[in-house]
């Protein structure tokens, strides 16, 4: 049981995996906040919490490491798991960011002509990206953010983890301010 800021922690799960070289960050990595977001670019609050990360970045500057780890929910979200492909074949390509601000953006369209489409607007070699869409080249990164995510609890999307404890609370601006001073 939590006995104030200092101990807040210590009754809720926490991150099994840290940040490593194989997920995509951005931010410093000396930043004294680090965030991980556990998503799917079909699930309709992953995409409103988009924009509040987005800010929050903003308002953080140099103070905080954001990362992205992907959760496809493929029974509910039967487009998720191949715009989380789509994602890592841009990132591949030097372009996740991009890719991952696209997906939210056109949540509604992550068909894999959509996906196609997307990948064209940020300039990707289209040959390369539909042969890694087809022959699902990275879905096995994909499987292994999505057991990180089990193994540290994550049961639904957006999941976030603040310095390595999941946050418990909503997911807006001043929600995930709160769960960043509670771990402070």
């Amino acid at each position: 049981m939590s006995t104030g800021l200092q101990g807040a922690t210590l009754d809720r799960p926490r991150l099994t995996t840290p940040i490593g070289p194989e997920d995509h960050t951005t931010g410093p990595s000396t930043a004294r906040v680090t965030v991980v977001e556990y998503g799917d670019y079909e699930c309709p609050f992953c995409g409103m919490a988009h924009p509040v990360v987005k800010e929050l970045l903003r308002f953080l500057e140099d103070d905080m490491l954001f990362a992205f780890r992907h959760f496809p929910l493929a029974q509910i979200h039967p487009h998720a798991l191949d715009a989380a492909i789509a994602a890592e074949a841009a990132g591949a390509q030097g372009r996740f960011w991009e890719m991952h601000d696209l997906l939210f953006t056109h949540q509604d369209r992550l068909a894999p002509r959509d996906l196609l489409v997307l990948a064209r607007s940020i300039d990707l070699d289209l040959e390369r990206f539909a042969e890694d869409l087809t022959q699902r080249t990275y879905e096995p990164k994909v499987r292994r953010d999505f057991m990180t995510g089990v193994r540290s609890g994550v049961n639904g999307t957006p999941t976030f983890f603040i310095n390595g404890v999941r946050h418990n609370g909503g997911w807006d601006l001043e929600s995930l301010l709160d769960g960043i001073r509670a771990t402070l």
